[in-house]
């Protein structure tokens, strides 16, 4: 069978695609995979990485007002559906599957205007401008939210599948993962850390959180590989005192480690961080970026606030004494913590890479 999986910008949409083509390629070794994305973007890097064939079309993202960059778009557009009608072509592909970013646009609306079986999956409650426009053409829309639901018109392509979340998080021996963190099992653990390139809200309100954390919690702070140098200066001039029970790092490797022993996370909500902490049942104090595309991310950490798996913060809201007061008097209701545990639980997929590809199974049977 051939496989022609497309998905880009950031890594939202790249991991699920990856995930998706990982289990295509165990449950199908006679499979061949291609990976369509942009020349430049982190999808050439991670798909070529991952050793998948890649092939690179034209496109950009269309600006939200009619100026020259907008013509400039409609013709690299025009070209990325030339560039998508030769690799399809030329490949033959029995199915083509897309997880969003405008990439996907031009690849999976030839695929399907060629009369090829076309899927996408959407991760996030609301859904991004390409997948509401490719839904009307595609066999099959695969969600991760329900709340996603009522955002396509055609109810009987939909299948509720979940997000794929890396293996190594449902693996982890919590009790080495304590010794390998440093962390003391019998005092309660807050992870905090802003998407994989920080969030500087979340990093500026936390910073003022130590002094008050005292000797009582444990506190991991993944501040951005970016932002690291600033939280340090901020916590100099504020003659903050870090103590053990203080972890400020500019970068986690152990993250599925940390995920798996801490009591609460505050964090944005990226579709596959919550994914992930729901499949773990992590109460969470969730701030969405208030700069993501379509705002997904309060529609997300919404969906999470409507079952009680979380509290939300919105950015414009945020602030020290807040998000103290939030993260104390949670810490200190062990019995609201349980039923926040509880609630996230519910939302987890363990099975949503198998849901995926059950699906994509039965439109090349």
């Amino acid at each position: 069978m051939k496989y022609l999986i497309t998905g880009g910008g950031t890594g939202g949409h790249i991991y699920p695609a990856l995930a998706i083509a990982d289990k295509i390629k165990k449950e199908d070794e006679n499979a061949e995979i291609i990976y369509v994305g942009t020349k430049n973007g982190l999808e050439s890097k991670l798909a070529t990485k991952a050793g998948y064939d890649y092939k690179s079309v034209r496109v950009k993202s269309l600006p939200r007002k009619i100026n020259k960059d907008f013509f400039v778009s409609i013709k690299e557009l025009i070209l990325g559906i030339n560039d998508s009608r030769k690799i399809i072509k030329d490949f033959k592909p029995d199915v083509v599957i897309g997880t969003g970013g405008y990439v996907c646009g031009p690849v999976v609306l030839m695929g399907a205007l060629k009369g090829h079986k076309a899927v996408i999956h959407e991760q996030n409650s609301y859904p991004g401008i390409t997948n509401k426009i490719l839904s009307r053409f595609v066999d099959k829309i695969l969600i991760t939210f329900d709340e996603a639901r009522k955002y396509f018109p055609k109810k009987e392509k939909i299948t509720l599948t979940g997000n794929p979340v890396r293996e190594s998080i449902l693996s982890v021996d919590k009790e080495l993962a304590y010794k390998k963190l440093g962390i003391n099992p019998k005092m309660k653990t807050i992870l905090v850390f802003g998407g994989s390139g920080g969030q500087k809200s979340i990093n500026d309100t936390v910073i003022d959180l130590i002094p008050n954390i005292e000797d009582k919690y444990q506190l991991i702070f993944v501040t951005g590989e970016r932002l690291f140098e600033d939280v340090n200066k901020q916590i100099q001039d504020k003659n903050i005192e870090i103590n053990d029970n203080v972890k400020v790092l500019a970068y986690l490797y152990d993250m599925p480690e940390a995920l798996n022993i801490c009591d609460l996370i505050i964090t944005s909500a990226g579709a596959i961080t919550l994914s992930e902490i729901s499949i773990l049942g992590i109460p969470s104090i969730l701030v969405p970026k208030s700069y993501s595309a379509e705002n997904h991310q309060e529609y997300n950490a919404k969906s999470f606030k409507e079952v009680g798996a979380a509290e939300v913060i919105l950015e414009n809201e945020l602030n020290s004494d807040l998000l103290k007061d939030v993260v104390l008097n949670l810490l200190e209701d062990q019995e609201k913590l349980t039923e926040m545990r509880e609630n996230s639980l519910k939302l987890g997929v363990k099975n949503a890479t198998q849901n995926i590809f059950d699906e994509i199974n039965k439109l090349t049977l």
